[in-house]
């Protein structure tokens, strides 16, 4: 049996709680410091009551410090580990070579995307320092993945939905060499969604004021089959930085995906924490933040991956504008059909496309076709009109929240009319035996305390939300005792805090194993070198735009450059490794 996970982020606890409740079987945040993301940190006691919680469902928490770590800074970055680690953070996610030496590090080492892993090599190096789990580059085909999983005896952790740095992970400098803020040190700029002109070598404008390194979000919740066959166990959303309605409608769609996998294949694999989510609205990450969507290289093939005219979310489109109405400060739009007939909503938000990037406003008044709002010059005939906001689904996420319970099942036997025995099993594996004394007389309508009895110990109760997945009672003759509501609830109340009082089952993480001679093979994780490019990508502009002279056959300009507020950026391309290097052209 392999067990699977969903790993969600989680920007503060409440998003992590809201992650655990929509089905994640695992959360990763940032500590107080030294994660990749610098302002998603948090203090070791939110991170100690989180653990708390997801401890109760068999879930894990998972603490980042996966930046490149300063020599004055070690002794600080060992104390914040060692507090997440006394908090009951089950793993953390690590980047710096000096954390694989740490002896007093007890818990799993998962080593970072940024580490750069894409090769059976680099997966066993960092195997052979201690790494329990890796987490794999996102540009990796499936057929490499599967390489990697079967040469290695680490977890393999997979990205499956969410934003994509245009580069190999690891191994961007764009942001430090623009304005000094380090990637390495959580303070990205994301140069990569930045506007470029795009000249060819002999001055020639091909593309203007374009994101010409911004992709798409990645969506692989239709290939969770085929990752989990390559032998990844870990399904990751990236979003650290995203809110609580985008993880809770993304965490919820591949929850319902991944139980569906795991339901059509019970006998090779099972969810690794566990509780049922009970929730009030119909998931749909079309309507989150995205800039559309990709499968990237799983397949092994190119297509179209960019999103250089929308590198911010742009959602979903309703239509082309027929006609707008001026008057003062306010503008009445009239839409062609709306696609698919979609409704709108007052107060609905709206994006569309200028030469200077994207635009945005609130619809105050929407009826069929027709958006009335502040007046936004920019806006003209012709446009498509995307809704990037949609109100009527953010009120269904806020009333509709999820809940998650653990099915209990409950046999009930009763002596006479005295002795009433129960027995309480919970889905992970606590067992609770009660005995109740009370003197009652016989109900004349058996079936009517029978349905009172599921009725009743069904609610919920005590900390957590169980729920009674099975009831089955046993009475020494045909009729059952008189049980009046009170002594039903009281029933419910001690069985929930008797199953409370009993630590929730879990299924164990990996421990990794270091090697002997593991000191010395640490200085070769960091390969890079003065020379390296600014970055490095499995994209490539010349494909995007239909000029790759090895697959499309075309004529490509000799050199292509990037210019951006007066500085020179070349694009490099190797053909035959089928990459993208971007380096700066110095005055």
């Amino acid at each position: 049996m392999r067990y699977l996970e969903l790993l969600a982020p989680a920007r503060n606890i409440e998003i992590g709680i809201a992650a655990i409740d929509c089905g994640a079987d695992a959360v990763y945040i940032g500590g107080p410091d030294f994660g990749a993301r610098k302002d998603a940190g948090n203090s070791i006691e939110d991170i100690g009551k989180l653990c708390a919680y997801a401890h109760r469902f068999g879930a894990r928490v998972f603490v980042t410090f996966n930046t490149l770590l300063r020599p004055d800074e070690l002794a600080q970055a060992k104390a914040q580990m060692l507090a997440a680690q006394e908090a009951g953070a089950d793993a953390f996610i690590v980047r710096d070579p000096a954390i694989f030496g740490w002896k007093e590090i007890s818990i799993p080492l998962h080593a970072s995307t940024q580490c750069a892993i894409r090769t059976a090599e680099r997966a066993r190096l960092y195997e052979s320092l201690g790494c329990a789990r890796i987490v794999l580059e996102r540009e990796l085909p499936l057929s490499a993945v599967r390489e990697i999983a079967a040469s290695t005896d680490c977890e393999i952790e997979f990205f499956v939905h969410g934003a994509l740095c245009v580069c190999y992970s690891g191994e961007c400098r764009m942001s430090e060499r623009i304005n000094g803020r380090s990637a390495d040190r959580g303070e990205c700029i994301q140069a990569c969604r930045s506007l470029y002109d795009l000249v060819d070598g002999d001055g020639n404008v091909l593309l203007r004021n374009k994101a010409v390194l911004s992709l798409k979000d990645l969506n692989l919740k239709d290939r969770l089959g085929d990752l989990a066959d390559a032998g990844v166990v870990s399904f990751k959303i990236e979003g650290r930085l995203k809110n609580a309605s985008y993880v809770k409608t993304v965490v919820r769609e591949y929850d319902m995906a991944l139980d569906a996998l795991v339901g059509s294949r019970p006998d090779l694999y099972a969810r690794s924490s566990f509780g049922r989510i009970r929730c009030g609205f119909r998931p749909d990450s079309a309507k989150a933040f995205n800039r559309g969507f990709t499968e990237l290289y799983l397949d092994g093939k190119r297509g179209g991956w960019s999103s250089m005219d929308a590198p911010k979310s742009m959602g979903e489109a309703v239509g082309q504008v027929k006609s707008i109405r001026r008057q003062q400060a306010q503008m009445r739009i009239e839409l062609k059909t709306p696609k698919n007939g979609l409704d709108l909503h007052n107060g609905d938000g709206f994006a569309f496309v200028t030469a200077d990037g994207i635009t945005g406003f609130r619809g105050d008044i929407c009826e069929g076709r027709s958006i009335t709002a502040r007046n936004v010059p920019d806006l003209r005939e012709g446009m498509t009109l995307y809704r990037n906001i949609n109100a009527a689904y953010e009120k269904q996420l806020e009333s509709g929240s999820c809940h998650r319970e653990i099915p209990v099942s409950l046999k009930l036997r009763i002596h006479g009319k005295y002795v009433i025995e129960t027995e309480a099993r919970s889905q992970d594996g606590r067992v609770s035996r009660s005995t109740f004394n009370a003197d009652l007389d016989t109900a004349d309508n058996g079936g009517r305390i029978r349905a009172m009895l599921h009725e009743q110990l069904s609610k919920h109760a005590g900390i957590y939300a169980f729920s009674l997945d099975d009831l089955d009672i046993e009475t020494a003759g045909e009729r059952l005792p008189l049980l009046s509501v009170s002594t039903i609830n009281s029933i419910r109340r001690m069985l929930a805090d008797d199953l409370d009082s009993i630590p929730a089952g879990k299924i164990p993480l990996a421990h990794g194993r270091r090697d002997e001679d593991a000191a010395a093979k640490i200085p070769l994780l960091e390969r890079r070198g003065g020379d390296e490019p600014l970055m490095r990508s499995r994209y490539c502009v010349r494909h995007e735009l239909g000029l790759c002279p090895r697959f499309q056959g075309a004529k490509a300009p000799d050199r292509l450059f990037l210019l951006n507020n007066g500085r020179r950026f070349a694009l490099n391309f190797d053909c035959a490794a089928c990459e993208m290097t971007v380096t700066e052209v110095r005055k």
